[in-house]
């Protein structure tokens, strides 16, 4: 008798659903809408989609769970598996349960209205050490979003469209290689069932294709996950599901240390020790990626406490954005009225939220021992932030008190004379002298009094940045080193690439026509965000891969 093969590399996975086991999960598999307390997560059933097909896959996503990304993407059963149409051996599908406070107001239960926890997957043998570093749990919880109604959908019905999957999935891996913590995205799966959308809110619904994005992170924990034991709230009078539970709160707070935070568990046999630098470390993680995204000029939109990850990851990729110009006001959620959630009030905006998760966390973290930590964010952000401008401005050697105020005038040259964000920072390494050249390159073509205005702007700036540049020659023996490892860094710090939101459009357009290929290119170039690609920078539709009036390169800014 010949041995026994799966059908599926998706079959041989290896689950071991600890988040299950270890939190409170809900008794009550009834259908629809509703409270749920006392529980973290519910049961759910995904709801299969109508002839599921791969849209996309990536391959470096899918090698965290061991699998060959070229295998999956032939596998005729891996659409349904990852699109939760079909039940992978060792999956058990739920719904997390967790409130937020939504643009300042406590919105009581949200909860995975349309994310479905698939399970989570063992490590496989001889991953990446500084992965296991950043995650060590030892394993991989797989989620699927757009697989149908939860009991936290409330008038939603659970899917998502072509649309809004790509750009999650484009942006998650984006964001990874350009270094920033993120959650990631295995592969965006579409289908023949359809959903009703009005996509500007203007009257004029349309029929959209459902689809799917598999996200893959250590944990989608996240501050409002500590929100469902809130007391009503003094604004809203909405309170979280389980208050009164406090029991539970600390159960997941044993489990958040202990699966993802050992280290801590292990040097702390303080109860109240423990907590409190459990909580620092949150804190230190917070401050960190919101430096991240304010060095490559990202705006995440939605900074509501629900969605930000207890492990300091970009999480929820909605209405987000990459700046072209750069705005210290630039919004890139159109809901966002009041620009509470701008480019430049993140930091802020995090820090509040960490101030939530505070709350939510007492009695478990004493309130005193909170502020005493709150109070070191402003630091450890300025701290992260400054280490990276240096390196975007190729300050490498020695640590200057004027460093801050040359980035500070950099920022305000960029603002007042309309530079791009990104091509800007790219450019800074091809400075050594201000030739007319380097400057026309960062300046936006106007009238001429208002061009002549912009070059003298930039030379005052070049001038003074040459004159920081050389201090870091002070002492060196081999300054042509020196030069030549400044560039390298810059070059590796600033991407040449980033998904702009025309481009990302261009992508869905073409998928909602039934082509593939431009998401696929889309996404081979954004795994290399720091280097040329000649040949993939332009969309196939270019004549000769050369950038035309209608064009799109991938460094051009469209506005």
């Amino acid at each position: 008798m010949g041995l026994v093969t799966s059908r599926s590399p998706l079959e041989r996975l290896d689950f071991d659903n600890v988040a299950l086991r270890r939190l409170p999960l809900d008794p009550s598999e009834e259908p629809g809408a509703r409270a749920v307390k006392g529980a973290c997560f519910s049961r759910v059933r995904p709801q299969p989609l109508a002839a599921p097909r791969f849209v996309a896959v990536s391959r470096d996503a899918l090698a965290l769970l061991g699998l060959n990304g070229e295998e999956v993407a032939r596998d005729p059963l891996a659409p349904e598996y990852l699109s939760g149409s079909r039940i992978m051996p060792g999956s058990e599908p739920a719904a997390h349960c967790y409130c937020g406070h939504q643009f300042g107001q406590f919105a009581g239960q949200l909860g995975d209205g349309a994310a479905c926890y698939l399970g989570e997957v063992k490590v496989p043998p001889g991953q990446d050490p500084e992965l296991l570093r950043e995650n060590p749990s030892g394993r991989w919880e797989m989620q699927v979003k757009g697989a149908g109604l939860t009991p936290y959908s409330r008038q939603a019905d659970g899917r998502k469209v072509l649309r809004s999957s790509i750009r999650e999935f484009l942006c998650s891996e984006v964001m990874h290689f350009l270094g920033v913590p993120t959650t990631r995205a295995a592969c965006v799966v579409t289908s023949d069932t359809r959903v009703v959308r009005d996509v500007y809110y203007s009257g004029n619904p349309r029929n959209e294709r459902c689809s799917a994005v598999v996200r893959i992170a250590p944990t989608f924990l996240r501050f409002g996950s500590f929100e469902i034991f809130k007391q009503a709230d003094e604004h809203t009078g909405r309170q979280g599901p389980s208050y009164g539970r406090d029991e539970i709160r600390g159960q997941m707070m044993d489990y958040v240390i202990e699966m993802f935070y050992p280290d801590i568990q292990r040097d702390h046999p303080d109860r109240v020790e423990r907590n409190v630098a459990f909580f620092r470390e949150v804190t230190r993680r917070t401050a960190r990626v919101v430096a991240q995204w304010q060095c490559v000029g990202f705006c995440h939109g939605v900074l509501n406490t629900d969605n930000m990850s207890i492990l300091g990851l970009t999480l929820d990729y909605g209405p987000y954005g990459f700046m072209d110009r750069f705005d210290p006001d630039f919004i890139c959620n159109a809901s966002d009225n009041s620009g509470r959630y701008s480019y430049q009030a993140q930091p802020a905006i995090c820090r509040w939220n960490l101030v939530k998760l505070a709350e939510a966390l007492a009695p478990e973290l004493p309130p005193d021992r909170a502020e005493a930590v709150l109070s070191e964010y402003l630091g450890l952000y300025n701290s992260f932030y400054l280490e990276n401008m240096r390196r975007k401005l190729g300050l490498l050697k020695r640590d200057e008190p004027e460093d801050e105020m040359l980035i500070t005038e950099l920022l305000q040259t960029m603002h007042n004379t309309g530079a791009d964000f990104t091509n800007t920072f790219r450019g800074l390494s091809r400075i050594s002298c201000p030739t007319e050249g380097e400057m026309k390159d960062l300046t936006e073509a106007g009238p001429d009094e208002l061009k002549t205005k912009q070059a003298e702007d930039w030379s005052r700036w070049i001038t003074r940045y040459r004159k920081r540049l050389s201090r870091e020659l002070e002492g060196q023996s081999d300054v042509q080193a020196v030069q030549e490892e400044r560039v390298r860094v810059m070059d590796s710090t600033n991407p040449r690439v980033v998904l702009r939101n025309y481009i990302a459009q261009n992508a869905i357009e073409a998928a909602e026509k039934g082509d593939f290929s431009e998401v696929q290119r889309v996404l081979k170039v954004l795994e290399k965000p720091f280097s040329s690609q000649p040949g993939l920078e332009f969309p196939a539709w270019v004549d000769g891969g050369a950038p035309t009036k209608q064009g799109g390169s991938f460094l051009e800014c469209k506005t």
